[in-house]
């Protein structure tokens, strides 16, 4: 019988270790999906409209140090075009992501937010990094949903290690405030960085387990090109997917999605993370034209289109849900406020 939310109060040493897939646990996370969203997987949109970034994180290809990056900003009005006219059909949320920049913040990402939430009934989810109260304030305002806060780790000195941005209790700080301004959060890990262990990763996904999220994703370390850690090996797919299980198992209801990063380390290894529990996948909006420019892994990464999301939803023996991440949520806190639990996604 599935598991499901069950205290994992340590991390099995094979999630940390262990090259081997732990079927059991993928199956009870497979369940433990099934019993609260049914085989449905929600599917979102990704505009990358920025690569400009202030940070220098160790691990990311977009770092403020790598200088022969071509940077580039977006127009609001062309993506707004494009979401608007000629979004793939299944699509129901959209994720506009940057590095951190204030400045497509005010210039691209406020007047675009505006526009969908004016024209559409689109989720809107935001990765756009530690940016001030206010300008949460002004996003939230402006329409957005869904705030994408990634940790990547949850011990302090391995945050400083790997040159995460700002400090980990900064951005721990910077989820509670986005929840208490009504903001859905979702956050994330690494598996596989150097330095990381078997402790850290316990300490990282108990820190995950205590945050007020309604979501969480887990990709695979990819070692980027002109970064500090280059040279060093990718994370396992393996270790990747229980850990995917891991999570839908200490969280039921959490929205937790498979990431491109995934089928770079391995061919199977999207439609591996539907079979361990996740339940959102991503397409890929950005122009043709920038996105070797968005080396958010490394610049030859996956690109997953509208044909290669639905091919692995249905792979793994799912459908893609018409109703949207927002909806669900929504609809799970009115259910909450009365007393009963979560609803099921139906078609």
């Amino acid at each position: 019988m599935p598991v499901a939310g069950r205290e994992c109060g340590s991390v099995p040493p094979s999630m940390a270790t262990a090259e081997t897939p732990l079927l059991s646990l993928r199956e009870d996370a497979r369940a433990a999906r099934d019993k609260v969203f049914g085989r449905r997987v929600f599917v979102r949109g990704v505009v990358e409209i920025s690569n400009h970034c202030r940070e220098n994180c160790h691990y990311c290809g977009m770092r403020r140090d790598h200088h022969a990056l071509n940077r580039y900003r977006l127009a609001a009005d062309q993506l707004a075009e494009q979401i608007i006219h000629h979004r793939p059909a299944a699509i129901t949320d959209i994720d506009i992501q940057a590095g951190e920049d204030p400045v497509a913040v005010r210039e691209i990402v406020l007047p675009l937010v505006r526009e969908l939430r004016r024209r559409t009934n689109l989720g809107i989810t935001l990765c756009l990094g530690t940016l001030s109260p206010r300008e949460y304030d002004q996003l939230r305002e402006a329409g957005g949903d869904c705030y994408v806060m990634k940790i990547e780790t949850g011990q302090a000195q391995h945050y400083e290690f790997i040159g995460a941005p700002g400090t980990m209790a900064e951005r721990v700080a910077a989820i509670y405030y986005l929840a208490g301004k009504g903001w859905k959060v979702s956050s994330g890990l690494i598996m596989g960085l150097p330095g990381q262990t078997r402790e850290q990763l316990a300490e990282t996904l108990t820190l995950l387990g205590r945050l007020p999220l309604t979501g969480c994703s887990v990709s695979p370390f990819v070692a980027g090109e002109q970064t500090p850690f280059g040279a060093a090996p990718n994370g396992r797919i393996e270790q990747t997917l229980n850990c995917v299980a891991w999570l839908r198992l200490r969280a039921p209801h959490w929205i937790i999605p498979a990431v491109s990063a995934m089928r770079l380390v391995a061919e199977d290894g999207y439609v591996g993370a539907f079979n361990a529990g996740a339940n959102l996948a991503t397409i890929n909006l950005t122009p043709r034209a920038v996105r070797a420019d968005y080396p958010i892994y490394k610049r030859d990464r996956v690109i997953m289109d509208e044909a290669q999301v639905l091919s692995a939803i249905e792979q793994a023996g799912c459908s893609p849900s018409q109703v949207g991440i927002l909806s669900h949520l929504q609809a799970g806190s009115r259910k909450s406020q009365n007393g009963g639990n979560a609803p099921r996604l139906t078609p």
